[in-house]
């Protein structure tokens, strides 16, 4: 054979090579980290966070009575933000302000008025997030089926999106009135592993509609005090 030939061969061998080599090596095709250590490491991650800000939000007719939310949230409990809140087929929108044992809230007009934390409780208790027994470091911490899907942006912050179930006793802590496991999605902050939004289709037919809750503003300098009477 004439050397001038052997390039010009070994260039046919190694370019159908080279395109397997690309093919089953694409980008990200084989980086995505496995659903269950993910939930763990995020579920671990939101145990160690001081401050968060949070929104709650439905798209359709979702069968809950928190219709939105948002506000600002402590480790120790406290929290301050807006509710919309549907009462007896009325929505009705308050602002509130959750100081020690006592929660102080508005509507439209008039001043603030006064309950207890567990008066709340009993309707909703936003503060509950960032408890590590029942709030979101739970809700990670119980999801079953986890399965990484792809990698998307989150308010401009990569992520991983997670498909997973999680049971109903956990979700109504942080989304009141659910009566049904929920099979939804999460989104995970790559670079730290925090939740970052997620997604959760509830109801049926007619009544049926989609939760969206996402955080932000994570250990961000947060004053939560008394409203001014």
């Amino acid at each position: 054979m004439p050397r001038s030939r052997v390039p010009w061969i070994l260039a046919q061998l190694l370019v159908p090579l080279c395109v397997v080599v690309a093919c089953t090596s694409a980008p990200g095709a084989a980086a995505l980290p496995g659903g269950p250590d993910l939930m763990k490491r995020s579920a671990e991650a939101t145990r160690a966070v001081k401050t968060v800000a949070f929104t709650i939000a439905t798209e359709g007719k979702p069968p809950v009575p928190v219709k939105h939310a948002e506000g600002s949230l402590t480790r120790q409990a406290d929290a301050k933000g807006t509710i919309q809140i549907d009462v007896l087929g009325s929505l009705q929108e308050l602002a509130f302000v959750l100081t020690g044992d006592t929660v102080y809230f508005k509507g439209p007009t008039g001043g603030y008025q006064t309950m207890t934390r567990k008066e709340l409780a009993a309707i909703y208790d936003p503060s509950a997030i960032l408890d590590p027994d029942r709030g979101v470091a739970r809700l990670l911490s119980s999801a079953s089926e986890a399965k990484t899907e792809a990698e998307e942006a989150v308010g401009g912050v990569d992520a991983y999106r997670v498909a997973v179930t999680l049971p109903q006793q956990v979700v109504v802590t942080l989304v009141p009135g659910v009566n049904q496991g929920v099979n939804g999605k999460v989104w995970v902050d790559k670079a730290t592993a925090r939740l970052l939004k997620a997604s959760l289709p509830l109801g049926g037919g007619a009544n049926s509609g989609t939760v969206i809750v996402t955080f932000a503003d994570y250990d961000a300098p947060v004053t939560i005090t008394a409203p001014a009477k």
